[in-house]
């Protein structure tokens, strides 16, 4: 084997994980240009915020439903 081309250690851990993995995912994405990459990120967390915020006031109608009423 030449020192150009030396053997790859591959993980173990990592090789077991990697059975569960999607890579047709990765590879879509891969595909998209930075600008893209990017837009769809901020979409994912435009959405996530919402789910907080729903989850914030779901929370805090439950709480308002178990206050005593005077």
């Amino acid at each position: 084997m030449s020192m150009d081309n030396p053997p790859r250690y591959r993980d173990p851990v990592v090789e077991a994980y990697k059975k569960d993995i999607d890579r047709t995912l990765f590879r879509e994405n891969l595909k998209l240009t930075v600008e893209e990459r990017f837009l769809k990120a901020m979409e994912h967390m435009r959405f996530a915020e919402e789910l907080r915020r729903a989850g914030r006031e779901a929370r805090a109608k439950q709480e308002d439903s178990f206050k005593p009423e005077n």
